[in-house]
């Protein structure tokens, strides 16, 4: 087992922080976490693949311990987190990888794709969703801040950002709520509680409908380069529904489709 080790590294003028598993000769393995955790939601998984994966596991602007600009001077959507993490990889000398997508990591993972597809060597998709019918009813409240960018909407979403709903999310759908750790989401929380974070994340909700304009995109991707593909699921997740993960196979005929009883966060119920 290779020791994690904790670095950052510059990115065109940007602070990356990242966690690595060096494994000199070994495949690479790219693991990029969603809303609204960072790198550590991989600190369980990272010990039990590093003996055969060279992995990193950055923060994405914004998230974690990665620099967080302000949005005068930085744009919070997801082209542009992509851009980043693009220039990441590169500056690391993470040429040839595999993907594994969590949540927000999925749109991000799956541009990458699509502008290098001679970088990627597999995808890991958990929960990381590029289908119309797998988001489920719980983005009714983002979906109206879509079609109406008024105060109102982006009001109510301010809901997704407490602390309550933070907890909510690791503990849904989970079989024991009591096996779930407290301390991945007081980060999370402890990282959502500063100043300008909300308007960061509020943006963010409000340029996810750029992702779902671009389901079209990584699906001809899918078709097209049919990487090895994985999708682990936790079956229960209130955002993103099981239909997400088997439609993969409609344009990948040979993914494999794994689902867990258990939410949104499946490591937290399946990797300790």
């Amino acid at each position: 087992m290779s020791p994690i080790k904790y670095r950052t590294v510059e990115v065109d003028g940007l602070k990356v922080f990242y966690r690595e598993a060096p494994n000199a000769g070994a495949p690479k393995l790219l693991l990029l976490h969603g809303f609204p955790t960072s790198g550590h939601m991989f600190r369980d998984l990272m010990p039990r693949l590093s003996d055969k994966f060279h992995l990193v596991a950055p923060d994405l602007p914004g998230f974690g311990l990665t620099e967080m600009p302000p949005r005068d001077n930085f744009a919070y959507t997801f082209d542009n987190i992509a851009r980043v993490i693009d220039r990441f990889t590169e500056v690391i000398g993470f040429d040839r990888f595999a993907l594994y997508v969590f949540d927000y990591g999925a749109p991000t993972g799956f541009r990458m794709a699509v502008r290098h597809p001679e970088r990627i060597t597999a995808i890991i998709s958990q929960n990381g969703n590029a289908y119309e019918e797998g988001l489920s009813e719980g983005w009714t409240p983002i979906r109206a801040y879509w079609e109406d960018a008024s105060e109102a909407n982006r009001k109510t979403l301010r809901a997704f950002l407490t602390p309550e709903t933070t907890g909510w999310q690791y503990t849904h759908g989970a079989p024991d709520p009591t096996s779930v750790s407290p301390d991945g989401q007081n980060l999370d929380n402890y990282y959502l509680a500063r100043p300008g974070a909300d308007e960061i994340q509020l943006d963010l909700f409000g340029d996810y409908k750029s992702n779902v304009a671009l389901y079209p995109t990584f699906q001809g991707y899918f078709r097209t380069h049919k990487p090895p593909f994985l999708a682990v699921w936790g079956k229960n997740d209130p955002f993103f529904l099981p239909p997400g993960a088997e439609a993969f196979k409609r344009d990948i005929p040979e993914a494999n489709i794994h689902f867990f009883d258990t939410g949104h966060f499946a490591l937290e119920t399946h990797c300790a």
